[in-house]
């Protein structure tokens, strides 16, 4: 089932339920997913309608929920406005199809969203057209409620000996990274990013993670998000196909397709499939 229902005070917005779990997308700007959650739970998606970055582009907002970007990331480009509506397009009762226009940077976004008939499930599948030639990567990214834990697993565990003399993955650090900060805890079978809104300077790493999936624990609910990854392709970031953010109480989970090379007018396709769960 789709309807015309406002969110968090803005107008127009589209449900999409099929009794189980419900979305919320917006109309009048984006593409964004501005909600996620059990029909009638608290939405697992962070909502920062005040915050704002100001660039010779223009006011760009991060709204909330979830968005799409093109990597690597870059001031202004990648925060060229979005702030127009979008082409809103119903396929049947569970699909709705969003389409930014051409930004300021000269990409047009869009994302293809469908629940799955019974249970959680959720399909993105984004797009990026770009209309000059460049080397690029779709990035989708998640912000996630305040007050949880970002987790990203660890490769398995195996014991030393001749099949483990090389490394199992990389992971990426930015200048701001500071790996003693109390909110990252470093176990054997996970790397977890807990959001302190009391603690406003930014962390972040990216991971290549070849088990595919990050999530987030919040309360009793647990949102996870998977991407395909493909061997032997190279992405972003020092090869980084996962990575996790926060500062303060805005917190995300990313996902980054193969970087490609690109000429204008062709587009990048990159899938993410969500699903929720309740622990008690």
């Amino acid at each position: 089932m789709i309807e015309n229902v406002t969110f968090n005070g803005v107008p127009d917005c589209a449900r999409l339920s099929n009794g189980t779990v419900e979305l919320v997308v917006a109309t009048g700007f984006g593409p964004r997913i501005l909600a996620y959650a059990f029909d009638g739970g608290d939405n697992v998606l962070g909502w920062h309608s005040e915050a704002k970055v100001e660039t010779p582009l223009g006011t760009w907002r991060p709204y909330g929920g979830h968005r799409l970007w093109l990597a690597p990331e870059n001031m202004p480009l990648s925060y060229a406005p979005d702030n127009g509506p979008v082409d809103v397009d119903q396929d049947g009762e569970l699909t709705v199809r969003l389409k930014g226009s051409v930004d300021a940077s000269g990409v047009q976004k869009e994302m293809s969203i469908t629940l799955s008939e019974t249970g959680s499930a959720v399909t993105i599948d984004h797009r990026l057209t770009v209309s000059e030639a460049c080397v690029a990567a779709a990035w989708a990214l998640t912000i996630m409620h305040p007050g949880g834990i970002a987790v990203i697993p660890n490769e398995p565990s195996e014991p030393y000996g001749p099949s483990t003399l090389l490394p199992a993955r990389s992971m990426a650090v930015w200048p701001y990274t500071d790996l003693t900060d109390p909110r990252w805890s470093f176990e054997k079978y996970v790397i977890g990013l807990r959001v302190d809104e009391s603690m406003p300077d930014p962390q972040k790493i990216g991971v290549l993670n070849k088990q595919a999936w990050a999530a987030y624990e919040l309360n009793d609910l647990v949102f996870t998000k998977r991407s395909e990854f493909i061997d032997a392709e190279t992405y972003p970031d020092m090869n980084s196909n996962f990575e996790v953010y926060t500062a303060g109480g805005f917190v995300e989970i990313e996902t980054l397709s193969p970087l490609r090379e690109l000429a204008p007018g062709q587009a990048i396709e990159h899938r993410e499939i969500w699903s929720l769960e309740m622990l008690s």
